[in-house]
């Protein structure tokens, strides 16, 4: 079962900006395009699964082999977060280790909002479908005939499996696209834009989606599972790939699912800082393996403000270090290696060396120029233990959803994780619902009217604003006066990009970047308190006995205003 999100008035009082939040929610359009299902292009599948990461093809895997599933994807398959991941996979495979210390670990970190029946539920099934990666062909890094396992910030334990050093997500894509491709019954689309979801009579049917520049396509399911990934490309430094525009929580929302824990946004402590390069990650098991956090006079910082100093969880030392920047008034801070033993260093993150090198840094000798960036979206689609949304039809799984195992922080290595556990139980539950479902499909009659607007402007520009924007007033730190501002902004925004129909990839990022960005700031806005990633400096503390709770939101449901849900056992 899903959440209730009933609200009992006397324990809960708005707060005084709520009002101004109604006034100003955003026009969201039911679709983007318009379209008539009576002369569009069709196509039929038992199985639609939108998004080609992790998640996406562990739940493809999960289906009986003799129903049909279509894969879409926007982009080449290994383009996705799942992909560029560094550090590994959590999981209890050392005898030493307990599923018990691995459950504590994540709570810990999750900032006192992670669902504990959840959390041991992923935890506990993680060596089996690790195990199962291993039989499909992934070459886990070993050391004398045994997995080498890693330690990363928040863990109290080596539990780490990760593969080539520092490319675990790459040589894990890899062995699951090639078993996936292998699948009869499977058919891919790459290059292939979702658009919208359909729904009718309160069912998700499928989607609406673009390929190549041609008029979309209609894709009739039985069941679909959305697996589209996450959402940093809302902020200007990420270390996400282009294609995570937070599309999946946008047509989500748009559809009338209910979403969780928006405002929710994991940073990554630890981004390669270079102005005028692209931002690329620096794992967690760099500072694992012993790494220190300096400051711009080489102090290290990190035992000042946490006893667990660089092992802290990674909210932790997000917002130390944007503290030690304040401090120093400098631009970063530094990840220094030079205390390690080179050789090791170089073997166990190749990767990480070779993107140093191509600026003339040397990691064994150098300092690294990092500072935080978004990484991880912890909010999404609300599901139950098997993927169920709130829609009935649409099943979902991986970072576009709010499962409850993250909480309030998500304990590092736990993202791969969850996108295992939830794509083979998303993917089992739809495929015995398909098999439940009249084996006959047939297109239903929906129309979207088009609406006309002539005046052109800079979808690039607004995109680059945008994202500007968020960073400063939605980062790593928040106060209540600047998310205003970026609520105020967002509305101008919106009241000339929402309402246009454009026929263009970039023209629907654009609105599911807004969209995205919109939801994070009202919930922001709507929780008064400090916790885990969500830091507000006007409200620096945690307060357990109003703020236990998720904030969710639904555009059928209120508006789609932030709404608290029950207290937390």
């Amino acid at each position: 079962m899903l959440p209730d999100t009933s609200l009992k008035r006397s324990s809960y009082v708005r707060p005084a900006h709520w009002h101004a939040i109604r006034a100003q929610q955003m026009i969201t359009p039911r679709y983007l395009v318009p379209f008539d299902s009576r002369r569009s292009l069709h196509r039929f599948a038992d199985i639609l699964i939108i998004g080609g990461g992790l998640a996406g093809l562990r739940a493809a895997n999960a289906v009986e082999s003799n129903q049909s599933v279509l894969v879409v994807t926007k982009d080449q398959l290994r383009e996705s977060n799942s992909n560029y991941a560094q550090g590994g996979i959590a999981g209890v495979l050392d005898p030493e280790d307990c599923f018990e210390s691995h459950v504590t670990d994540t709570l810990t970190a999750g900032g006192n909002l992670c669902d504990r029946e959840i959390v041991n539920m992923v935890v506990r099934e993680g060596p089996r479908r690790i195990e199962e990666l291993a039989r499909w062909g992934t070459q886990f890094d070993q050391e004398q005939g045994e997995l080498s396992l890693g330690r990363e910030g928040g863990h109290s334990r080596e539990r780490i499996v990760h593969a080539r050093g520092d490319a675990t997500g790459a040589e894990v894509m890899r062995a699951v696209i090639e078993r996936t491709r292998e699948l009869p019954n499977v058919d891919i689309w790459e290059d292939a834009f979702t658009i919208d979801l359909l729904t009718y009579e309160g069912r998700c049917r499928g989607a609406i989606i673009s390929q190549s520049q041609q008029p979309p396509v209609i894709v009739w399911a039985k069941e679909t599972i959305l697996c589209t990934g996450g959402a940093g490309q809302v902020y200007r430094e990420s270390t996400n790939p282009p294609v995570a525009t937070g599309d999946g929580s946008a047509l989500a929302y748009r559809a009338g699912v209910q979403l969780a824990d928006m405002e929710f946004i994991q940073f990554h402590p630890t981004v390669l800082y270079i102005a005028g390069s692209s931002r690329s990650l620096i794992t967690e098991a760099v500072r694992g393996e012993g790494a220190h956090l300096v400051d711009s006079n080489g102090h290290r910082f990190m035992p000042d403000y946490d006893e667990r100093a660089e092992l802290a969880p990674r909210d932790v030392v997000s917002q130390s270090i944007i503290r030690q920047m304040a401090v120093t008034k400098h631009a970063s801070v530094y990840l220094d290696l030079a205390h390690l033993d080179p050789q090791h260093v170089r073997s166990r993150f190749p990767g990480i060396d070779k993107a140093c090198a191509n600026f003339g840094l040397d990691i064994t000798t150098d300092r690294i120029p990092v500072r935080p960036g978004a990484h991880y979206m912890i909010g999404g689609v609300t599901v139950d233990r098997q993927g169920r949304t709130s829609l009935p039809g649409l099943w979902a799984a991986g970072e576009v959803t709010s499962s409850g195992l993250h909480g309030a922080n998500r304990l590092a290595s736990n993202s791969l994780l969850e996108g295992l556990v939830y794509g083979a139980h998303a993917g089992e539950a739809a495929s015995r619902a398909a098999a439940e479902a009249p084996s006959k499909m047939e297109a239903l009659p929906i129309q979207h009217p088009v609406h006309h607007h002539n005046e052109s402007f800079d979808v690039a520009d607004v995109r680059v604003s945008l994202k500007s924007l968020m960073g400063r007033m939605a980062g790593v730190e928040r106060n209540g006066e600047e998310l205003r501002e970026a609520v105020d902004s967002i509305r101008s925004f919106a009241s000339y990009v929402m309402p246009r129909q454009f026929d263009h990839e970039a023209g629907w990022e654009l609105q599911n970047l807004l969209l995205t960005a919109s939801c994070i700031v009202d919930a922001a806005m709507a929780r008064t308190e400090s916790r885990g990633v969500h830091f507000r400096n006007d409200f620096p503390e945690p307060d357990d006995q109003v703020w236990r709770r998720q904030l969710t939101m639904q555009i059928d449901v209120d508006g789609g205003h932030p709404k608290p849900g029950p207290m937390l056992d």
